[in-house]
């Protein structure tokens, strides 16, 4: 799943190419692509024609472009979504469920095989049942201090990995660049989040910081499946970089250990055995 760098980049290119732009046409395609809006594509439509695009921002993974009439256009790449931007000639990939043109001529699609991503559009008042709603401090933008996440954390005993991938506590990190911060901050993906002190914490903050960094510098992480394009149809290049994260048994590049993989909560979590030792 795209995470806050590859979210980060895609919001980078779709500012650049929308902002200040109107939209002449609109054509959502899909029911799911629509699902956040009761009037589904049809309303999605609607209340996109002729708009124009102040901005196009983020918060954690989530993409929201304020327009001129006071609405947010919404999106979440879910799964394996991606956008791309270019002439409305070039041909139409396969998964393609929401299409803009706008006034210079240029085509933003979006583009979703396993549509577990969405468009949405709200305004002022809908915003508050919408998912930014409910997202904690963005992991890039605005990230808590380290007395901060001590005093969130003081009474939470679940596995801090878990904790790292609640959208509530802190937004925008999910599987890999957890492992990795956790990795680079020696911290066993395990420890429960109240048991880790506000230095191991701010250890892990900056460590965050750095691997999300890294991975907007590199154009983000796609995977084997290619599931995260750049929007100008690139692969990122921040895989090869990874230290721990879909590295199970390969040697620990600090110290040699083998990588091992276990399961928290339903989801995959990379560490060495040495370099995070596990506290009782």
């Amino acid at each position: 799943m795209p995470e806050l760098p590859e979210v980060e980049i895609t919001r980078r290119h779709l500012h650049d190419a929308m902002t200040g732009r109107r939209m002449i046409r609109v054509h959502t395609t899909h029911p799911r692509t629509a699902r956040n809006n009761a009037g589904g594509p049809g309303e999605i439509d609607e209340r996109l024609l002729g708009r124009t695009v102040l901005g196009v921002g983020r918060k954690g993974k989530f993409l929201a472009a304020p327009l001129d009439d006071g609405q947010t256009l919404i999106a979440h790449l879910g799964m394996s979504g991606r956008f791309t931007i270019g002439e409305p000639s070039e041909p139409e990939p396969a998964h393609t469920h929401f299409r803009v043109q706008l006034d210079d001529g240029l085509e933003v699609r979006f583009i979703d095989p396993r549509t577990f991503g969405f468009v949405a559009v709200v305004a002022g008042d809908e915003m508050e049942g919408s998912g930014l709603s409910r997202l904690g401090p963005d992991a890039w933008d605005t990230t808590p201090s380290a007395e901060e996440l001590t005093v969130a954390l003081a009474r939470r005993t679940a596995p801090v990995k878990a904790l790292l991938l609640d959208q509530v506590i802190v937004s925008g990190l999910g599987n890999i660049y957890a492992d990795e911060a956790l990795h680079i901050s020696g911290i066993h993906p395990l420890r429960p989040g109240s048991d880790l002190t506000e230095v191991e914490l701010g250890r892990l903050l900056e460590a965050t910081r750095s691997v999300l960094g890294d991975a907007i510098d590199n154009g983000g992480t796609s995977l084997d499946d290619l599931a995260y394009l750049l929007p100008d149809g690139r692969a990122g290049e921040n895989l090869d970089r990874l230290r721990v994260y879909g590295r199970t048994d390969l040697p620990c590049p600090n110290c040699g250990t083998p990588i091992q993989r276990i399961v928290i909560r339903a989801r995959s979590s990379h560490f060495c055995p040495n370099c995070q030792p596990e506290k009782s």
